[in-house]
């Protein structure tokens, strides 16, 4: 897994990638917009409209599942903050208003990569990816989100470098996810400079 994108002359990147890691990359997409779900939709059909949908309740309360709480966190407060009833109301009100649309970015963040991978066909033993530059930024908002979920199952911290969980024995179950986080990192961020490039 050595592929990085580079930057296409109408700002887009391009990055190869053989078969196993088309497959690595589809399958944690996919088991990311399992766990995000489909949060709560407006309803649909007869007396729906746009109004309605703008205004859908989502939910108040953060989310039990430490992934999820990190991809979907308080708007107010912190990890270092203990909160008052004044944060945690302002928090529940905000998410109320703002995780079902945030679910749903990140459902279609997803499932832009996913189908870009789906439309590529390998021939011998890698494919280019040509992304345009909206696919770019889908690109990297799904590229972010796996990388939290990864990070959050393997207790990752803000300011850990990932050294440690690098030197793990190849017999520690763990290995196999670490090299998925690092990797991901690594394209992670020669997108974003091919985007800025």
């Amino acid at each position: 897994m050595t592929g990085h994108f580079e930057p296409l002359p109408d700002g887009g990147a391009a990055v190869p990638l053989d078969e196993v890691e088309i497959s690595i990359l589809r399958s944690l997409a996919v088991q990311l917009m399992e766990l995000v779900g489909p949060g709560e939709e407006p309803a649909e059909g007869e007396g729906a409209d746009l109004l309605a949908s703008v205004f859908n309740d989502g939910p108040s309360e953060p989310p039990a599942d430490p992934v999820l709480a990190r991809l979907f966190p308080d708007a107010y407060g912190g990890p270092d903050l203990v909160p008052d009833d004044d944060v945690r109301a302002a928090s529940a009100e905000f998410r109320r208003y703002t995780e079902n649309d945030l679910r749903s970015r990140k459902r279609t963040d997803a499932l832009a990569l996913i189908r870009a991978l789906d439309a590529l066909s390998p021939s011998g033993e890698e494919a280019v990816l040509r992304l345009k530059p909206g696919e770019c930024r889908q690109w990297l908002g799904a590229l972010n989100d796996l990388r939290l979920a990864i990070g959050t199952r393997l207790e990752v911290t803000d300011e850990e470098d990932g050294g440690e969980l690098l030197r793990l024995p190849d017999s520690d179950p763990r290995k196999p996810m670490v090299m998925a986080y690092l990797w991901l990192g690594g394209l992670q961020e020669t997108l974003v400079e091919s985007m800025m490039g």
